[in-house]
């Protein structure tokens, strides 16, 4: 149980971040719910968490933005006192050939999913120090793990974030904070379910396991590794993704 935890999740509104921010507030810890322009959705999900019992907020934030991350870490820091679970999930995509792709395009998701993940993990990593515990857990993708076709900017941020959390794991470890990774495969997204069948069919069929992933199988792991259960565990990268990195 994570009770009286304070735990951040950025991107926290959509897909896998809301079933991340519902699972965590479920097992007792307050949760701020980050995002950047799902100001509706985010309130959604905050009031369905205060219905169940939990607690939660939403904060809005660029993770991109250096300045804003600052101001938000900020204002987190200055009303709980503390952050002990940072759950970096925030990403985009923005498919293409490398060929036809923009520089543009490139940018814009390198500086969401992996310099966002360095934005959060800055701004927050004085309080962890100070309080010698935490959590960060990463939400990188399998895509970082195999690369992707027609996602070289996707593929080259999660193997990003990858690298990001061995060497932050490496740098916090002696003061007993954990910082692991977690790498979906396919999991059923509104992103995914707007696929054409036959290629969610096709994708389905590289996955071992034989189904779609749920954003719960995905929270879940989350939920693990926020846990004191996962105190001798950190730098590691954990596929949830019906083994389809086998």
């Amino acid at each position: 149980m994570l009770s009286g935890k304070v735990a951040l999740v950025t991107g926290g509104a959509r897909g896998i971040g809301s079933a991340i921010s519902k699972k965590l507030a479920s097992q007792g810890a307050s949760v701020i719910v980050n995002y950047s322009g799902s100001k509706e959705k985010a309130e959604e999900i905050v009031e369905e968490i205060r219905a169940a019992g939990g607690e939660a907020e939403s904060l809005q934030c660029d993770v991109s933005d250096f300045a804003s991350c600052e101001a938000l870490a900020k204002t987190v820091l200055e009303k709980y006192g503390r952050l002990d679970i940072l759950v970096n999930n925030a990403g985009i995509t923005r498919d293409g050939l490398v060929m036809r792709m923009s520089e543009k395009d490139y940018d814009a998701v390198l500086d969401t999913n992996l310099k966002g993940a360095f934005n959060m993990i800055r701004h927050f990593s004085k309080a962890f120090l100070k309080q010698r515990q935490g959590r960060i857990i990463n939400i990188s993708s399998v895509s970082g793990v195999l690369g992707n076709a027609g996602q070289a900017n996707y593929s080259a941020s999660k193997a990003g974030v990858i690298g990001l959390t061995k060497s932050v794991a490496r740098e916090l470890a002696s003061r007993g904070i954990c910082v692991n990774a977690v790498a979906p495969g396919f999991i059923a997204t509104d992103m995914t379910r707007q696929m054409p069948e036959n290629v969610r069919e096709s994708l389905k069929e590289r996955i071992p396991l034989g189904r779609i992933g749920s954003p719960e199988d995905v929270a879940e792991t989350v939920a693990f590794l926020a846990s004191e259960q996962a105190g001798y565990i950190t730098g590691q990268v954990i596929c949830v993704d019906g083994g389809m990195a086998i």
